[in-house]
């Protein structure tokens, strides 16, 4: 089971730093509301200090990105940057499934992004890399999609998109469900200190996992001249 970026990405983006997650033996039952409540706290600490979570340096850096993919930083955001938003006016996020709570939760922490991956539903390897075009994303709702040709996106062997526009958006076809049991967890970051920023969220969201579900979580980091990690 293979994970990477393909050497146009860190062509292109030299400044990102990386890290992954591997889980085996997840379920919905887990309780995740400490770690989730106290990941919450350093959030609301972080949004406190700045009029808007577009101040944040994590979150500049990904707008600062997409600008040069091309898109309207405030038409298509990270998706940390979407939950951060939330967050802020809401209070708090739903409870979806314990696993994604948790990633959800660390996200707002560190304020970049992180997507959960049911292994089960991945034809691996899977790689981020820049579509054909030809690629199969299935949202969440509605009819498949097609990438844009260029388009940032994590595309498996069987030429399935598991996210569009990088870390804008997964795909409903490896999110993590009821039955999931076997998870990939990404995060990437993109601002300066980026490197060991992942690194403390990497190691703080795989000690929550592991308080929460009794599980070994594997961990990875990836960087240029080691753009691929293998897990299980």
């Amino acid at each position: 089971m293979e994970f990477s970026h393909h050497p146009q990405i860190w062509s292109r983006y030299p400044e990102l730093a990386a890290a992954a997650l591997f889980v085996r033996g997840i379920d919905a039952k887990a309780d995740v509301s400490q770690h989730v409540a106290a990941f919450n706290t350093t959030a609301r600490q972080r949004l406190a200090a700045v009029e808007s979570e577009s101040e944040l340096p994590e979150v500049n850096a990904w707008r600062r990105v997409f600008s040069r993919m091309g898109l309207k930083p405030t038409q298509y955001r990270c998706a940390s940057e979407s939950l951060l938003r939330r967050f802020r006016k809401e209070g708090e996020l739903p409870a979806i499934h314990p696993l994604i709570d948790v990633c959800n939760a660390a996200s707002l922490a560190y304020a970049i992004p992180v997507a959960a991956l049911d292994v089960a539903k991945v034809e691996w390897p899977l790689q981020v890399r820049l579509a054909e075009g030809t690629e199969r994303y299935l949202p969440f709702g509605g009819d498949v999609e097609h990438p844009d040709p260029g388009e940032v996106s994590f595309v498996d062997a069987s030429g399935q998109a598991h996210a569009r526009r990088w870390t804008h958006r997964q795909s409903g076809l490896s999110a993590v469900r009821d039955e999931t049991r076997d998870v990939l967890v990404v995060m990437e970051a993109v601002h300066p200190g980026g490197r060991a920023d992942v690194g403390a969220l990497a190691a703080a969201l795989a000690q929550a996992i592991a308080s929460a579900w009794g599980v070994t979580v594997q961990q990875g980091r990836l960087e240029p001249h080691q753009p691929t990690i293998s897990f299980g």
